[in-house]
């Protein structure tokens, strides 16, 4: 039990270690990382329709413009550039850093929290895949190239540009949904008619 103890304490420590890092690299984002926290949680109810409607007019310009594959990447790489050089000179003028709130200090904090977690959890699935490579190479196999064709069915089905805007669409909305609890609410009502399914099926059977 000690030793547990000492593993979960340690844990917490790096955690929060990790996170007081993130938060000080963050910190000249700080104002808009909050303010886009607000859009993607609804914490109004026209934010879901900005977020749609911005997210729409951008997929559409790209696809007026039809840009290259190295244009492309090129103008995203140069509009991440400016924005690491713009946004902490001139997000602190707009917003006021020095107006912060103990609230704002504590859900930025809860935020680099959330991130610090999402990229461990997404470190430990990565882990766990090359751990079943070398325990069920067959399985690993298996689950990979399915995975694969599957994707690669539905890239063949839809516009590249189609279902990139509906992946970014999902994920622009996914925290919102979370948020005000749409996600539960559905999940509980398809796995509630699943289980009548389930149910009917076994009187059948009997």
């Amino acid at each position: 039990m000690d030793t547990m103890a000492e593993g979960d304490n340690k844990s917490s420590n790096q955690l929060a270690q990790e996170t007081a890092q993130l938060e000080e690299q963050l910190q000249g984002w700080g104002e808009v990382i909050l303010a886009g926290d607000q859009f993607l949680r609804w914490e109004k109810p026209w934010f879901p329709g900005v977020l749609m409607g911005a997210t729409t007019v951008l997929f559409m310009l790209i696809y007026y413009l039809d840009p290259s594959v190295l244009t492309g990447l090129s103008c995203t790489v140069m509009i991440l550039c400016l924005a690491d050089y713009l946004v902490p000179t001139l997000a602190p003028r707009i917003f006021g850093s020095n107006k912060w709130t103990t609230e704002q200090q504590q859900r930025f904090h809860q935020i680099c929290g959330n991130l610090v977690k999402t990229q461990r959890r997404v470190l430990g699935w990565w882990k766990r895949l090359f751990a079943l490579k070398e325990e069920k190479p067959k399985m690993y196999f298996l689950s990979v190239i399915s995975s694969l064709v599957v994707m690669a069915w539905i890239g063949q089905q839809v516009h590249n540009l189609f279902l990139t805007y509906l992946i970014v669409s999902f994920l622009l909305l996914l925290p919102g949904l979370n948020q005000h609890g749409i996600i539960t609410k559905y999940a509980g009502m398809a796995k509630r008619e699943i289980n009548k399914l389930l149910k009917q099926k076994e009187k059948k059977n009997e």
